[in-house]
């Protein structure tokens, strides 16, 4: 067959092959952040000289009744100064340990990777897998990876990694089973049928700039739930489709390099492996019993001041990593046990040290991930983007639906830079919000809108703290996996997820539905 008989690939292919080649032909991520430091320290010296005139939302203080009695204009803060590079290699090692993820990810992952090594995880896939009907895997993979937003990062360290490894068990190619997992736990990171801690942390934010011009304006923590849970049905739809129909075909070419010691292919569960997950899981059922128990106390040490188990930076909440661990660690150690796969507890200490072997080029690219986020957040350059920005967006004085829609696209670029949620809410918010409730549109409208244009791009931007990381889960398979490779793969559940969230969002308003509680549409 000569290359003239083989069928022409649709011009979308051949676009995310492009960009897929041009992605992975830049430098390693290692790399990358580190000129992108060096692009930042040489932005912040030029533009650090010049005077601008939009005023630093963060700065501005107002009295009871609301008027401004200081504020300053934002300033670019130079980091090539004396003083800037000093405190940058004096905090060196402490902005790497205090990078976000990284205690995350590895504490989470000392759990996991006993469960990996004993082979809880493999049997306990086999049984699901043989409960799960093969066309439903992916929209159920899809609907566990959003519901785990409820339980704040746990997508990324748990779901992510055991998509790949459900999909490889079911004889699918396991980058489509990240590729489906990283959509949901992170493209559709605000659809949730649960509430979440971002559903308060958002509220503080979004109800101390609607008093900026209505004092006694109160925002409920839960004005975005109902649009936000059935922003969780077509993530998944939407999710669905693209898997099956334009991203796995797609992998197809990509070879799995062999099959890792914690892959299994599909089968039967062996009776040693059936009595191990009885054991595992019976001491699983118990341990979130007793969670369940300690919790439902009033004055449980679990809960906030308050009472509530679920508010942002509640103890419980702030146990979930760790939860995480004993949870998986527990029933890992009674299963490998119960089906021999343990002898002792050496066996248990290799489970942990294979599982850090395995994120060790994690640990390298989370050093120089920290360095540029630390730099580049206080050079003020993300702020100076947004601010500029949304001034510019203000001054179009475009119609609602227009306006409200390039809230959406302007969350969605601002957000390629700055991969944090409340961060970038504390810098639009006040811009945002303020000026739509002088059209008109309300509070609880502004932020819904935000909250699509934060979610859709955290996939295709390597500065998500945890892009890096779903790059390693990658390599795990297909050994010459980049950053582009992970780019041109999630770029169609990105685009399409822009285009529907904002076309329901916009029927949603039409219809007159409510987007939660409490919540409105315009604001008087």
């Amino acid at each position: 067959m000569t290359n003239t008989d083989l069928p022409s690939r649709p011009w979308s292919q051949r676009a995310l092959d492009g960009i897929e080649w041009a992605g992975n032909k830049l430098p390693d991520p290692a790399v990358l952040f580190l000129l992108a430091l060096v692009l930042t320290w040489v932005l912040s010296a030029a533009l650090a000289p010049v005077q601008f005139t939009e005023i630093d939302p963060r700065t501005v203080v107002r009295a009871a009744a609301g008027n401004i009695t200081a504020s300053s204009a934002i300033q670019v803060k130079n980091q090539l100064s004396g003083a800037a590079l000093t405190q940058f290699l004096s905090r060196m090692v402490k902005t790497f340990t205090e990078f976000p993820p990284l205690g995350v990810v590895l504490v989470a992952m000392l759990g996991v990777g006993v469960a990996e090594h004993t082979g809880f995880i493999s049997a306990l896939l086999k049984g699901l897998l043989a409960l799960t009907p093969r066309r439903l895997l992916t929209p159920a993979l899809l609907l566990v990876a959003v519901m785990s937003h409820s339980a704040g990062d746990v997508g990324y360290v748990l779901v992510i990694p055991l998509g790949a490894i459900i999909f490889m068990t079911a004889g699918r190619h396991p980058l489509a089973g990240i590729a489906a997992a990283f959509a949901g736990v992170s493209g559709g990171f605000s659809a949730t049928f649960l509430p979440s801690s971002l559903d308060p942390l958002l509220q503080g934010f979004t109800q101390s700039a609607a008093q900026i011009i209505a004092p006694g304006r109160l925002v409920n923590p839960l004005c975005n739930w109902y649009f936000m849970s059935a922003s969780c049905l077509i993530i998944v739809g939407v999710g669905w489709v693209l898997t099956d129909w334009v991203v796995e075909p797609r992998l197809r070419r990509l070879a799995v390099d062999g099959k890792p010691e914690d892959q299994t292919t599909l089968g039967a569960l062996s009776a040693a492996e059936r009595r191990g997950l009885w054991m595992g899981l019976g001491t699983m059922a118990l341990g979130i019993i007793l969670l369940v128990l300690a919790a439902s106390s009033g004055t449980s040490p679990l809960r906030a001041r308050d009472g509530s188990l679920t508010a942002h930076g509640s103890p419980l909440m702030d146990s979930i990593v760790p939860l995480i661990f004993v949870l998986f660690l527990l029933p890992a150690v009674a299963f490998g046990y119960a089906a021999g796969t343990v002898k002792n507890h050496r066996d248990v200490i290799k489970g942990m040290t294979k599982s850090m072997g395995s994120v060790s080029y994690y640990l390298v690219m989370a050093f120089a991930a920290a360095q540029f986020t630390y730099v580049f957040r206080e050079s003020n350059l993300g702020a100076l983007l947004a601010v500029e920005g949304a001034s510019f967006l203000k001054g179009l004085g475009l119609p609602g639906q227009v306006t409200i829609v390039g809230v959406i696209l302007l969350s969605a670029t601002v957000n390629l830079l700055i991969g944090s949620a409340s961060a970038k809410w504390a810098l639009l918010g006040p811009i945002f919000v303020p000026m739509l409730m002088q059209l008109g549109l309300s509070p609880e409208l502004t932020q819904a809108a935000y909250r699509i244009g934060d979610s859709s791009t955290n996939i295709v931007t390597p500065l998500l703290p945890y892009f890096p990381l779903i790059v390693v889960y990658c390599q795990r398979y297909v050994k010459n996996t980049g950053i582009g490779t992970l780019v041109a793969t999630m770029l169609p559940y990105s685009v399409v997820f822009l285009l529907t969230w904002t076309v329901l969002l916009l029927i949603y308003w039409g219809l007159g539905l409510p987007l939660g509680l409490q919540a409105t549409y315009t604001h008087p």
